[in-house]
C-alpha cells in the first residue's frame, strides 16, 4: 500500500502558536478537549485522559507526588463505580465519559463569555466581522485605531500573505457560525460555535469538511486508509524520527480500521468522520468505555478493578504510579 509523503494538514490556522494573550482569547483553539481529533486532523493523544479526568486533568501532573495521585485515582474509581461492586462496567464508564465530556463543554462556555467580552467592548451582544477583524489584526501587532479607520473608510489594508491566509480561513469559519438569516453578526452562542465547533452540529460538519479537504488526495471527499495514514513531508534523519513515523502510521491505521470506518469498507465518508468526531455521541462513548476497559482488563472479566486502573494509570491519567500494588489494599 502506497503511503504518500504529504503534509498532514495545510491549514494556516496552525502555522504558528499564538504569541499573545489577546490572540489566545479570540483565535479558535487548535486543540479541543474531549474531541478525538485535532483541528488539523491529528489524533488527540490526550483524549483518554480528558474523558476520564475531565477538569481534574491538570491535577495529574507528571511531577506530582505518586502517592497523592494514587489517592485521587482511587476517589475517581469510587465515583465511577456507582453500584459499589468494586468493579467498573462499560455502562458505568460510558456514563462517566459523558459526564466528563460535559465538564469540558461547560468549561468552554464559561471561557467563551470572557472571550466574547474581549471582542464586544460596546456590550451590545453582537460582534461584526469587521469588529473581530480589527481585534485580530491588533493582536498581530497592527495599530488598532489605524486599522479601524481604514476599514471604516474602505481603504486597502497592507497585510502580509500569511496573515491574510489566516484571515480568509477565519472569515469562512465566521460565515459558517452565523446562523440563518445570515447577517455577519455573531451573538455569544454563535461566537462559541466559531471558537468551539464541537458545540454546533453545523460547525462540526464544517470542521469535518476542513479535515477531509486537507487529507483527501484524489478530491473524492472521502478518505482511504493510505490518505489517512500519510506521513507529513520531511526527511527522517535518525532512528528516533523513524520510530515516531512508524508510531504515527500504526496509531492512525488502528484508529481508521477499528473505530472511524464504521462499516469496514475501507473508506471513511464525511458522515462516518462526523459521527466519530461528535463528543456527545453516546454510542461513541460506549465504544470508548469498552476500549478503555479492554486496555487494562488483565483478568478478562470485561470490568475494571481498582488494581487494574492503578497499574495502567499512565493510560488513564498520563502519570505513572510507582509501587501501586504494595499500597492499594492498605489505602482502599
Amino acid at each position: 500500500m502506497d503511503v504518500y509523503a504529504r503534509p498532514a494538514n495545510n491549514s494556516a490556522l496552525k502555522e504558528k502558536p499564538a504569541d499573545s494573550k489577546d490572540e489566545n482569547e479570540i483565535l479558535p483553539p487548535d486543540h479541543l478537549n474531549g474531541v478525538k481529533m485535532e483541528m488539523d486532523g491529528h489524533l488527540n493523544k490526550e483524549f483518554h485522559q480528558e474523558v476520564f479526568l475531565g477538569k481534574e486533568m491538570e491535577e495529574f501532573e507528571e511531577d506530582s507526588e505518586p502517592r497523592k495521585n494514587r489517592k485521587k485515582l482511587m476517589v475517581i474509581f469510587s465515583k465511577v463505580d456507582i453500584n459499589n461492586d468494586k468493579k467498573i462496567g462499560a455502562k458505568e464508564m460510558q456514563r462517566w465519559i459523558m459526564e466528563k465530556t460535559d465538564e469540558h463543554f461547560q468549561e468552554a462556555v464559561e471561557e467563551n463569555k470572557m472571550h466574547f467580552r474581549a471582542v464586544d467592548p460596546d456590550g451590545d451582544g453582537h460582534v461584526s466581522w469587521d469588529e473581530y477583524k480589527i481585534k485580530f489584526l491588533a493582536s498581530k501587532g497592527f495599530n488598532e485605531k489605524e486599522i479601524a479607520e481604514k476599514i471604516r473608510n474602505n481603504e486597502e489594508l497592507k497585510i502580509d500573505e500569511e496573515t491574510q491566509e489566516v484571515l480568509d480561513n477565519l472569515k469562512d469559519r465566521w460565515y459558517q457560525a452565523d446562523n440563518p438569516p445570515p447577517d455577519l453578526l455573531l451573538n455569544e452562542e454563535e461566537f462559541l460555535s466559531f471558537l468551539h465547533p464541537e458545540h454546533s452540529r453545523g460547525m462540526l460538519k464544517f470542521m469535518v469538511k476542513e479535515i477531509i479537504r486537507d487529507l483527501d488526495q484524489d478530491g473524492d471527499k472521502k478518505l482511504t486508509l493510505s490518505e489517512f495514514i500519510s506521513l507529513p513531508v520531511g526527511t527522517v534523519e535518525n532512528q528516533q524520527a523513524q520510530d515516531i513515523d512508524d508510531d504515527w502510521v500504526k496509531d492512525r491505521r488502528k484508529e481508521f480500521e477499528d473505530v472511524i470506518d464504521a462499516n469496514h469498507d475501507g473508506i471513511v465518508t464525511m458522515e462516518e468522520l462526523e459521527e466519530y468526531m461528535d463528543p456527545m455521541n453516546e454510542y461513541n462513548a460506549l465504544n470508548e468505555a469498552k476500549q478503555m476497559i479492554a486496555v487494562a482488563d488483565e483478568n478478562q472479566n470485561h470490568h475494571l478493578e481498582l488494581e487494574e486502573i492503578l497499574k495502567y494509570s499512565e493510560y488513564f491519567t498520563g502519570s505513572k504510579l510507582m509501587d501501586y500494588a504494595r499500597n492499594v489494599h492498605e489505602e482502599f
